[in-house]
């Protein structure tokens, strides 16, 4: 595939982002408009930070099967699969006011999520010649940071005469409406990215490679940090910090948008110089930083530029991360390979979502749990370093 080609691919490739984007609203509204539903429901942190843990806990126990299943059969009509299910239990998250059928609802959303990630994942990479892997696999996730943008700058001033229950409504619609579009340009279905099917026999010899294992850990660390922080920030800064619900949503609103942009530079920077430990290494040494310093920074100036730091590298090391174990093993495997590193991704989101709620509600502050994230990123500079040796192999 030339350059050309993918230039001619670009409105398919722009809906592929525009269908994470509606994702996107749809997870980040739950965060964002966290106060207003705990309060509506009558729930605790702990209560609240389960609601989002159990779609990661599904979402994570599904990836490996949803790799399988696009490895064997075409990813675009699980993607199809996918979304449809995602937008119908979004539309039904705002017409429950039961915390159980809100859980089953959360549940059955993170199974449907993982039928659009992989498989969209596979779809979105074929679109891009073999030497920009890394570029696509960062593109694929723009979405979700670009509607967090729109999301965090409006949805305070709209929430407010619209009711967050509506708004998740019209969230689905979206959904809906963007997945019609891609269907109809992409139009049908082709065959799975996997030259000879794969077996799940092979599953514990990848379990046994090296690479596959210390990428696993940084997986774990990369959702951990980027759920944990992203999903409580808002509640941060009103709860720990007090702000309004508008303020917290501006701060959001930086965070998406220095993270957009960042996470597509990322996969296209590790592409041209072919150095992705670097780029991975670099991310996880900010991180931690800026995770150590959040709850020190004296006023809202300060956890602004703190939150800005965060943001530059918080998925900026998502795609040379995903190509990684592929430039080792190679593509064969490419769908299960890709499911084995976002199962540990989300179970580290499904981990340190419910972590931190938790650890607020037993020591009435946050503090802890950014902490606990900033020790869990040294830990995968670490593996980081340990990689050097399988990839020098490799290439």
């Amino acid at each position: 595939m030339t350059l050309s080609d993918t230039a001619r691919r670009r409105p398919v490739i722009t809906l592929l982002v525009v269908c994470q984007s509606s994702i996107g609203l749809i997870f980040g509204g739950i965060g964002l408009f966290l106060p207003l539903i705990r309060t509506d429901l009558g729930i605790s942190f702990t209560e609240a930070g389960t609601i989002a843990a159990v779609s990661n806990l599904t979402y994570a126990l599904m990836q490996v099967p949803s790799g399988y299943l696009a490895d064997r059969f075409p990813p675009r009509r699980l993607f199809i699969i996918g979304m449809l299910g995602l937008n119908i239990l979004s539309a039904l998250f705002a017409v429950l006011d039961s915390y159980p059928l809100l859980l089953i609802d959360q549940a059955l959303a993170g199974i449907f999520r993982a039928l659009v990630f992989m498989p969209g994942l596979l779809l979105m990479t074929a679109l891009f010649p073999p030497g920009r892997r890394a570029t696509a696999m960062g593109l694929y996730v723009v979405g979700g940071f670009s509607s967090n943008i729109l999301l965090s700058a409006v949805g305070p001033a709209l929430v407010g005469p619209l009711g967050w229950q509506l708004l998740f409504l019209l969230f689905a619609g979206f959904g809906l409406l963007a997945l019609a579009l891609y269907r109809h340009l992409a139009g049908p279905a082709t065959p799975s990215a996997g030259g000879s099917p794969v077996r799940l026999r092979e599953l514990p010899g990848l379990l046994r490679q090296r690479i596959v294992q210390l990428t696993g850990v940084i997986q774990f660390t990369r959702l951990s940090v980027a759920q944990g922080f992203t999903f409580w920030l808002p509640t941060y800064l009103v709860v720990d910090r007090g702000q309004s619900l508008a303020a917290a949503g501006a701060v959001a609103a930086v965070a998406s948008a220095i993270s957009a942009p960042v996470n597509y530079l990322g996969g296209y920077l590790s592409d041209r110089i072919n150095r992705p430990l670097l780029v991975i290494g670099g991310s996880l040494i900010v991180l931690t930083t800026g995770l150590s310093l959040l709850t020190y920074a004296p006023g809202l100036l300060g956890v602004v530029g703190v939150v800005a730091l965060i943001s530059v590298a918080i998925q900026i090391y998502f795609g040379p991360l995903f190509a990684l174990p592929l430039q080792v093993l190679g593509d064969r495997n490419a769908g299960l390979i890709s499911g084995l590193g976002n199962f540990w991704a989300n179970l580290g989101g499904f981990v340190f979502v419910w972590t931190l709620g938790a650890v607020k509600d037993a020591t009435g502050s946050f503090r802890a749990g950014f902490l606990s994230l900033a020790a869990l990123c040294v830990v995968a500079l670490i593996a980081t370093w340990l990689i050097r040796p399988s990839l020098r192999r490799a290439t």
